[in-house]
């Protein structure tokens, strides 16, 4: 069994996924600025195409912010049992190198490729080559990034898209984040990086100068994992089988609502979805999390730790409404949501010691 110090991980990210399966299955499609999601005035894009993304449409927005910035842009509707079938393909593809498959997403995954099946001494063949059965099986591109931790693969996987892959050696790792934007640091948001900026903290190199209780003292917990990073230390291994750490589900609606009457109709329906995915996953939580959304977009979270893990829907619902009645409501409600967690799946993860060394990739 190989230490961390030895690991070769790949960062494969399948390219504008949602939307280049729309463009493989209608041709009328190919080549057009599509977005996958609702086109109506409370729709959000679930995913675009590059056509799209080169005016600034993006996954997340609200269709309309979509639609003023590409008035040519075509709403479609997603085919999620669709895309589902292509990323189990993808899937059979990644175990025929290696069981060490840990999936983000329908269109992402790490792989460890340490020890592979095929016996290849480099990482950066593989990845070759999973790309070329990726596009013979699926038509679709996806893009690679080889490295020697998690953090590092996934922000090479973002160099060479679409279709293309990055390597970034052990030698060549601590330069490469040196010289990276902080912006670019996978877990960096845009308002983390923003205080980084009031502090003097553009790039990798930068951030490497603070020390270890500077770090802390301005960001807090995360601080000590900056520290880490930017040092190319990464204590996260690949784990084939993750462990869910919530379960939940929302609802946007056509319209705001203001009576407590039609919310809670709505958190029926909620936990009723709720107990489905937790029977379904055969697990359980402590831990309800009513979430809020305004009519003015902003956003609001209530949680209660209960002394019993729960799966009933009865008694998330009963729960949620606890949460809903501890305060009145600001404005009309255009969202609501429940999440549960502390799930009974939870354990504590090894504490890891990194050392970096060379090795062929």
């Amino acid at each position: 069994m190989h230490e961390l110090e030895d690991r070769k991980i790949i960062h494969v990210d399948m390219d504008a996924f949602y939307a280049s399966v729309e463009q493989r299955d209608f041709p009328e499609l190919k080549g057009k600025p599509i977005a996958v999601g609702g086109g109506s005035d409370r729709g959000v894009v679930a995913a675009a195409s590059y056509e799209a993304r080169k005016y600034g449409v993006r996954s997340a927005m609200p269709s309309v912010t979509a639609k003023r910035l590409c008035p040519e842009l075509i709403f479609v509707k997603h085919r999620f049992e669709e895309y589902r079938k292509v990323s189990s393909q993808i899937r059979d593809i990644f175990l025929d190198y290696t069981d060490l498959v840990e999936p983000l997403s329908l269109d992402e995954a790490y792989l460890d490729v340490t020890d592979n099946k095929l016996n290849y001494p480099s990482a950066t063949v593989i990845a070759y080559d999973i790309r070329r059965r990726i596009y013979e099986t699926t038509g679709l591109t996806a893009s690679a990034g080889i490295s020697i931790n998690k953090f590092v693969a996934k922000i090479a996987s973002d160099y060479n898209k679409p279709n293309g892959q990055k390597t970034i050696t052990p030698d060549e790792v601590l330069p490469f984040l040196e010289e990276l934007d902080i912006r670019k640091f996978h877990g960096i948001g845009k308002v983390t990086a923003e205080k980084m900026y009031m502090q003097g903290i553009f790039t990798g190199a930068h951030l490497k100068e603070q020390s270890l209780e500077f770090l802390v003292e301005h960001f807090g917990k995360s601080g000590s994992h900056y520290y880490n990073i930017v040092r190319g230390i990464h204590h996260s291994t690949v784990k084939p089988d993750r462990i869910r750490k919530s379960l939940g589900a929302e609802r946007t609606f056509s319209e705001n609502i203001s009576s407590e009457i039609f919310m809670k109709e709505r958190l029926v329906q909620i936990a009723e979805e709720i107990e489905k995915r937790l029977s379904k996953n055969n697990v359980a939580g402590k831990t309800v999390t009513l979430k809020i959304k305004y009519s003015d977009f902003k956003t609001q979270t209530r949680s209660k730790t209960l002394p019993h893990f729960i799966r009933n829907k009865d008694l998330i619902l009963q729960t949620a409404i606890e949460l809903m009645e501890q305060e009145g409501f600001r404005e009309s409600v255009r969202l609501l949501g429940i999440t549960l967690s502390n799930l009974n799946t939870e354990v504590e993860e090894k504490d890891f010691v990194e050392v970096q060394l060379k090795f062929s990739f």
